[in-house]
């Protein structure tokens, strides 16, 4: 047994979290919509053919907020088709899945559903394909009140009355990389955002615009990309984007369980990167990171979008986590909170079915996959204001990143009612560790109100529709608040909840 101590003070902070960390993706791929949301002959089915079972562990998990339509599946969208009488909608064809596109589910469909399990949407718009003009009518139709112009009448006509006031939107989808639908130079694409920045903040001065960061941190114009965007976007953006999916490549799951470094690496070169071209530009602005695009992801297990069959709702990369992906998951979740100073949006990808915590049969149940887990623990508990650590702890070694802290903890206080919530990630495979945290800066009245853990003696170990709760957050033992000092056992390979409070 190694031992593990952390120093906090509440006095020592990173930032406040915003909500919006906590957030989801659905994009028109896959079952995650036909046949996961959405489902109108399932027996759960309400009126405008949404599973129940399935947004109520939508709201369950804990969602804020969710990033639609895509995704590679918005580089070639007509969002009009998604609206006005279903029976009168086109069928496309879906470039980026091949796949036939029912447009069954909208933007007017998809926003009512959002709101009722009670999360706002992200939108993003069509900047492979198309521009300007479709992405300033989509924020009219969407956002723009009865009697306005004659695109939010047409919102009227189709049954939507009220607008539905989408404050966040992204522009285009991962245009760096050669496989997107309408990809483009980082010039290309900076001075195209840029016009429809422009154009939509003169529509709606107070929208939210998330522009297009590196669709991940291999890409060979990373860090060059963010700035020849930025050079051309800065002043009329809010946010810029990363995405980021591991695996165990190679199966190397030392490196595999020290994700959350690489992430970590990322979010520090890309906030840099936006303050260099904010320093050269003269700006007091500081711009913050939207992670609308990160989970773990078996890519090795995919043939890629070139192989594909054409297919209607045919289903596509339904990953089965086990508890070691469900520690990675809940390690990622903590790097994120430990940079909310930066981060002030992210969304995991995706929600149901595709590479995703909720799993669902056609005409059948739905359930919570392991990295459900450690999502919903975390957007119910880490709220309030996210502490600096100072964490003493071995090392462990990897391959590709080095030597890395054996756990990793993240501590986030509640200043007004005193609440303190722990997520710690002991990362090691074979050895446990014993955990002290002194409290005496917290004073003396924090008592222990839960302490949970997500582990297995198989950390191969996976839930299914036959078997849904095999893997579950578990009560630990011999966890002790003495005075104004806390002491847990952390098992090998572990992800943990630890909650005090008055």
């Amino acid at each position: 047994m190694y031992e593990v101590e952390v120093g906090l003070d509440p006095a020592f902070t990173v930032g406040t979290v915003d909500e919006r960390l906590f957030g989801s993706f659905v994009e028109h791929m896959g079952r995650c919509v036909y046949g996961g949301i959405f489902e109108p002959d399932h027996p759960t089915a309400d009126e405008h053919g949404f599973r129940r079972d399935v947004a109520e562990l939508v709201r369950e998990l804990g969602v804020t907020t969710i990033r639609y339509p895509g995704g590679n599946f918005v580089s070639g969208y007509r969002w009009e088709d998604g609206v006005g009488p279903v029976d009168e909608r086109p069928r496309r064809l879906d470039l980026a899945w091949r796949s036939i596109e029912p447009n069954t589910v909208g933007v007017d469909e998809f926003c009512r559903w959002a709101r009722g399990v009670g999360v706002d949407p992200i939108m993003a718009v069509n900047l492979g394909t198309r521009g300007v003009d479709a992405a300033v009518d989509l924020l009219e139709y969407t956002n723009f009140a009865p009697g306005t112009t004659s695109t939010a009448d047409r919102r009227v006509a189709n049954g939507h009355k009220d607008p539905h006031a989408i404050r966040t939107w992204c522009l285009g989808n991962e245009l760096d990389g050669p496989w997107q639908v309408g990809h483009k130079t980082a010039d290309e694409y900076g001075r195209l955002a840029a016009e429809t920045a422009r154009a939509m903040r003169r529509a709606d001065p107070d929208v939210e615009l998330v522009v297009c960061g590196s669709s991940n941190g291999a890409m060979p114009t990373f860090g060059a990309w963010e700035r020849v965007v930025l050079e051309h976007t800065y002043d009329l953006v809010d946010h810029i984007s990363l995405h980021a999916y591991y695996e165990p490549a190679d199966g190397d799951v030392g490196s595999f369980l020290a994700s959350s470094e690489d992430m970590r690496r990322m979010i520090a070169a890309i906030a840099a990167t936006a303050d260099h071209v904010g320093a050269v530009r003269r700006s007091s602005k500081r711009l913050t990171i939207s992670f609308d695009e990160w989970n773990v992801w078996f890519q090795n297990r995919f043939a890629g979008q070139a192989g594909l069959e054409l297919t209607e709702n045919g289903a596509l990369i339904e990953d089965v986590y086990s508890v070691t992906d469900a520690v990675v998951v809940g390690d990622l979740l903590m790097a994120l909170l430990d940079n909310c100073d930066r981060v002030a949006i992210a969304c995991q990808a995706q929600l149901v079915n595709v590479i995703a915590p909720i799993l669902t049969k056609t005409g059948g149940p739905a359930w919570r996959q392991t990295i459900f887990h450690p999502f919903a623990l975390t957007s119910r508990y880490a709220r309030g204001t996210v502490l600096r650590t100072a964490v003493a702890t071995r090392d462990l070694a990897t391959q590709r990143y080095g030597d890395v802290p054996a756990t990793r903890v993240t501590a986030v206080h509640d200043p007004e009612t005193g609440a303190l919530t722990l997520l710690v990630a002991n990362r090691d495979r074979t050895e446990p560790a014993a955990l002290t945290v002194p409290l005496r800066a917290f004073g003396s009245s924090l008592r222990l109100l839960e302490h949970v853990i997500i582990a297995d003696d198989d950390p191969s170990a996976t839930n299914s529709a036959e078997h849904p709760d095999r893997v579950v957050p578990r009560p630990a033992t011999n966890t002790v608040v003495d005075g104004d000092r806390l002491t847990a056992t952390l098992p090998p390979l572990s992800w943990h909840l630890i909650r005090l409070g008055r």
